[in-house]
Formats: C-alpha cells, sequence, structure tokens
C-alpha cells in the first residue's frame, strides 16, 4: 500500500531502504566480509616477501595461487570449517594442509594477528567511511542549493524559541552549511590515519627479517608505514578520532533537525513537507507526521554512545597490543558509522524536500517584531545612546502588544522628533537585506557563505576523489604483481 490517510505516496526510496528494507535483506557472509581484506593484506605481504627473498619466488607463487583460489569461490571451503582459534588461524591452516608446510606455513613469516588485524581495521573502514564523507558532501550541495534559492525569503531568526530579528530561509541553510563543511573537515582529517599502515610492526616489537613495510604501503594504497612498531600494533586512535568526528557532526544533525520539528509542527507551520517524507498515523486518518527528523535525531546519537564505550574500553588497556583495545573497542565504530551516515542522508533529503512558506514566514518575523533591534540601531546613528535606544524601542514593542496595534505604528507615533527616514524601510524584509555586515542574511552576505562552502566541499571532494583513486590504483598494481609472480612460476 502507498498511500495511507491523509497520504498519497509511499515513502522516498533512500528512506525506505534505511529504515525499512535494509534489515530485510541476507546479510553478508562473515567468513568472506572477514578474510577478503586479510586475503588482500597476505597478498600484498607475500609479493613483498618474494621480492625481497625472504620467501623464494616458486613458493610464493604456489601460495598466491592457493590464496587467490580461495578468493575466487568466495572462500566457501572455509564457510563450516572449524575455528577453534579463530578464521585466520583456521585460514592459514587450510593453506598448510592444501599446500604443504613449506608453502603454507610460510605466510605469517615476519609478521603477527597484531598488525595485521591493525591494517586490516583500515582497509575495512574505507568503504563505509568514504560513504559518509560522499553523503556529508550531498548534503553540503543541498544547502547550499537551498541557501541560494531561498536567500529573500524572510524569516525569524530565534533565540530562546522567541523570534528575535528577520534574517532568511536561505540565511540559515546557508549557516547549517558552514557548520557542517567544519565538520567533514574534520572527519577528513581523522581519516587520514587511514593512509598510514601498522603492517610490518609485528606484535609489538617489528621483526629481524628484511622486509619492507614501504613495499605492502605501496601495494595496499597507504601512502605511509607507520614509524614506531608500539604505536602501530597499540593505538585504535583513529577510532576514536573517527567516532568523535561522528559525535560532532551528529549533535549538528540534531539540532537541525529540532529546528525543523519545530517549524513544520501544524503550530508555526513554516516549512512544509511532501508526502513522501513524512508519515500517516495507522488509527488516525489526518496526521502528517514528519517522523524522519525524528529518526534523524536518534541515528545521530549514536556515535556518542559508541565514543563512550571505545573510550572506557581503551582506558582499560595498558599502551600495547591489547584485545580490549584492538577488538572490544573498535566494534563500536561499524553501527555507529552506519548511524550516522543514515542521519546525514536523512537530512539530506528533508532538505531538499522541505518549502518554506513564504508569506507565513514573513508575518512571523513581523508579528515577532524582529524589526526592533534595526530600529534600536537607527536611533545610535542618530545620536541616541544604545541603552537608552534599547529601552525606548522596547517601550514600543510593549504599547504595540497591549494595543494590538502594529510595532511601525507606534514606532511612528512615538518618534516623531527623528528624521523620518529612521522609519524607512522598516519592515523585516528590508531589514534582513540591509544587514550585510557580520555575516548578516542580506543577499551578498549569503552568496559569500554559500560560495565559501561550495568551495570548501569542493576541496574535499577533490581530496576524496584522489584516495579513491589511490586505493583502485594500488589494486590493480597489487592484482598484477600477484599474477606475474603466479604466471612467471612454474605453478
Amino acid at each position: 500500500m502507498t498511500a495511507t490517510g491523509r497520504l498519497t505516496t509511499s515513502v522516498a526510496p533512500a528512506a525506505a531502504e534505511i529504515l525499512f528494507e535494509r534489515h530485510l535483506r541476507a546479510p553478508e557472509d562473515p567468513v568472506a566480509a572477514e578474510l577478503r581484506p586479510t586475503s588482500q593484506v597476505d597478498r600484498a605481504h607475500v609479493v613483498m616477501l618474494a621480492e625481497q627473498g625472504v620467501v623464494g619466488r616458486e613458493t610464493a607463487a604456489r601460495l598466491l595461487a592457493g590464496i587467490e583460489e580461495l578468493r575466487a569461490t568466495g572462500f566457501a571451503p572455509l564457510r563450516h570449517r572449524p575455528a577453534p582459534r579463530g578464521r585466520y588461524l583456521a585460514y592459514e591452516g587450510y593453506l598448510v594442509e592444501q599446500l604443504g608446510a613449506e608453502t603454507g606455513g610460510v605466510l605469517h613469516s615476519g609478521r603477527s594477528r597484531n598488525d595485521l588485524n591493525a591494517t586490516v581495521l583500515r582497509l575495512q573502514l574505507r568503504v563505509p567511511y568514504d560513504r559518509l564523507l560522499t553523503e556529508c558532501d550531498a548534503l553540503g550541495s543541498a544547502l547550499t542549493v537551498g541557501a541560494r534559492r531561498w536567500h529573500t525569503t524572510v524569516m525569524p531568526a530565534y533565540t530562546h524559541h522567541q523570534p528575535a530579528v528577520p534574517i532568511t530561509y536561505g540565511h540559515y541553510l546557508a549557516g547549517v552549511a558552514a557548520a557542517l563543511v567544519r565538520d567533514l573537515d574534520q572527519l577528513e582529517h581523522a581519516g587520514r590515519e587511514l593512509d598510514e599502515s601498522p603492517l610490518g610492526a609485528g606484535a609489538v616489537g617489528g621483526t629481524s627479517l628484511p622486509i619492507d613495510p614501504h613495499r605492502t604501503t605501496e601495494l595496499l594504497g597507504f601512502t605511509d608505514p607507520l614509524p614506531n612498531s608500539l604505536h602501530a600494533v597499540a593505538s585504535r586512535d583513529l577510532v576514536l578520532r573517527l567516532l568523535a568526528g561522528c559525535a560532532v557532526l551528529g549533535v549538528l544533525l540534531t539540532r537541525v533537525a529540532h529546528d525543523l520539528q519545530s517549524w513544520t509542527s501544524a503550530e508555526n507551520g513554516l516549512l512544509h513537507l511532501p508526502d513522501d517524507l513524512v508519515g500517516s498515523s495507522s488509527m488516525m486518518p489526518q496526521k502528517r507526521n514528519p517522523f524522519l527528523l525524528e529518526n534523524i535525531q536518534g541515528k545521530a546519537a549514536a556515535a556518542l554512545g559508541a565514543l563512550t564505550a571505545a573510550t572506557t574500553a581503551m582506558s582499560t588497556a595498558r599502551y600495547t597490543n591489547a584485545i580490549a583495545v584492538g577488538t572490544e573497542a573498535t566494534g563500536h565504530i561499524w553501527s555507529a558509522l552506519e548511524a550516522t551516515t543514515d542521519a546525514v542522508v536523512l537530512l539530506r533529503l528533508i532538505v531538499e524536500g522541505a518549502e518554506p512558506r513564504a508569506e507565513r514566514m514573513l508575518r512571523r518575523a513581523t508579528d515577532g517584531q524582529t524589526s526592533a533591534t534595526a530600529l534600536a540601531e537607527r536611533l545610535v546613528v542618530a545620536g541616541v545612546p544604545f541603552r537608552t535606544a534599547h529601552h525606548d524601542v522596547g517601550d514600543i514593542s510593549r504599547e504595540a502588544v497591549e494595543t494590538g496595534r502594529p510595532f511601525e505604528e507606534v514606532a511612528a507615533q512615538r518618534l516623531t522628533g527623528h528624521p523620518a527616514r529612521l522609519l524607512a524601510d522598516l519592515d523585516p524584509a528590508s531589514v534582513a537585506a540591509s544587514a550585510t555586515a557580520g555575516g548578516g542574511p542580506g543577499l551578498a552576505s549569503v552568496l559569500a557563505a554559500a560560495d565559501d562552502a561550495t568551495a570548501r566541499l569542493d576541496a574535499l571532494r577533490t581530496a576524496a576523489d584522489a584516495r579513491r583513486e589511490r586505493w583502485s590504483a594500488a589494486d590493480k598494481t597489487l592484482t598484477a604483481a600477484v599474477t606475474t609472480l603466479i604466471s612467471g612460476s612454474t605453478v
């Protein structure tokens, strides 16, 4: 059923996928999910071992061929294999059984599960991290487009839930875009640790074998190997920084959702959402519930809980390789990244679909006497001390409320001794248009803020494109190296 009650359409597909459909999908095979990135590290490690002469090229070729066969089958032989000491050892044990100890047994030369796990974590984080940044970029674009589109749509700015001064809806969206860009920049900065490879650190003290961490760094698409083996295996601060970035972003998403929830209420009605972005009631047919905003609030809070849990878990461990750090604490990152990304997507849908009720917004700005501050500032220009002007305009406001007369009418009566220009263009739209100083809602200011956000988004997008290109190029380079080793042998 696509319609219910007052609603004529189903929920937008992107929202429906997040809220109603994703949990119905068959989960990814956990064996393949764990072993595919692990085997990617193995491929790079074996290629490097062969190039360094630690392992013979014929042995390396046979081992790589066995790994490639497992990858091609989705690790099917390991799907139901017992793993009493962990899936990795079961996987390595299978290679030993199939290829012999002289071949399968060399896989772990110069390496530990400690640096392997730290490396695999970075590989696994690439896709959800990249998706989060991509969706933030899309939200930023929606905000800047809206800022330019609605830059003359006058509304009240609110402080303490009360009308304050006149702004525009575009000015509000540009302000959110500015905050989003800062949060996105912090996430991008936190993610730079994804480019540092821990591989080569061994259990905690490196290795005496002549390995080349720079080569595996290149083959896996990292930029640099971590220079200290203790740091490489002891630290998962990458997870904390990503969670912290998500938590800060979540605060912004939640605060914006609160605003939009108020502005879409029946009592305010400043924004209208289309049928595909609201829900109905199973009992009350007249309802149009902006329920996606509640989902945003709930999902945006997930990272804060994950950050608290991960930080607590890590703080119990000494500064060396530790299960509390590498396993228990990092386990919180996946759901937090997904929930934060989902909240970003949902807010983008709302921003793209929301239509301001311009007449109602303007009326609220007028009825809320939002031009009062501008009148006080004009009195200051006319030579009146600000505190005196503040007091006099406050009296005008009170009289207007008590008598039910327009603010401008009472002001004209009370300020007869001042030049006529004092009261000219005192309507909220004119006041908003004139407020260009200090990043106000004037046209030039709003467009400058939108242009600044767009430029910053472009720079972050360029960096993300370069990062993805590096990952893709490294994958091709690694595959070519593996193919060359295998084809150059007698296997």
